[in-house]
C-alpha cells in the first residue's frame, strides 16, 4: 500500500509544476507574437505536459522506491531542482512576458534534466529512460523560445 501511495504523492507533486500556469494569461499577448512557422499548435501542450509529467512522476516514483529519500538524496534532490525550475518557466515566459529571462531559465533547466537522468540511471534504468522524452521536449522548447524571443 505504501508503494502507491507513493505514486499518487510523486504524481500529486509533479502535476503542481502545472499550477503556475493558472495565474498567467497565454490570451492575445502571445497570440500578437512572432512565432515560427514550425510552432507547434496551442492544443499539443496540454496533451504532451500530460504524459510527460506522467512520465516524470513514475521516474521518481522508481527512484524513490530504491531507498527512499534517505537512500536517494542526490537524485531525488536533482529531480525537485528540476521540477522547481520547470514551475518557474511558465511565469517568467507568459505571466512576466521576460522572453529573454525565460530562455536562460529553461536552459538552467535542461542541464538540470540532463544531471537528474544521470543521476537515475545508476538507480534505475527505467526511471532514467523516462525523463529522456521530457528533455527532449524542453531541448525543443529551448529552441522554440530563443526563436520567439528572436522574433519579438
Amino acid at each position: 500500500m505504501r508503494k502507491w501511495l507513493g505514486l499518487i504523492a510523486w504524481l500529486a507533486l509533479v502535476f503542481t509544476a502545472s499550477l503556475t500556469s493558472v495565474f498567467v494569461s497565454t490570451g492575445g499577448w502571445y497570440a500578437e507574437l512572432n512565432k515560427p512557422s514550425w510552432n507547434p499548435p496551442n492544443w499539443i501542450f496540454g496533451p504532451v505536459w500530460t504524459v510527460l509529467y506522467i512520465m516524470m512522476a513514475v521516474a521518481a516514483w522508481r527512484v524513490w522506491l530504491q531507498g527512499g529519500w534517505k537512500g536517494q538524496r542526490t537524485p531525488l534532490t536533482l529531480f525537485l531542482i528540476q521540477w522547481g525550475l520547470n514551475a518557474l518557466w511558465t511565469p517568467l515566459f507568459f505571466g512576466f512576458h521576460l522572453l529573454g529571462w525565460a530562455f536562460v531559465e529553461i536552459l538552467v533547466l535542461l542541464v538540470f534534466i540532463i544531471l537528474t537522468i544521470r543521476a537515475f540511471h545508476p538507480v534505475d534504468r527505467i526511471a532514467a529512460l523516462l525523463l529522456v522524452p521530457y528533455a527532449a521536449w524542453v531541448g525543443f522548447a529551448s529552441v522554440l523560445n530563443f526563436t520567439i524571443w528572436w522574433m519579438n
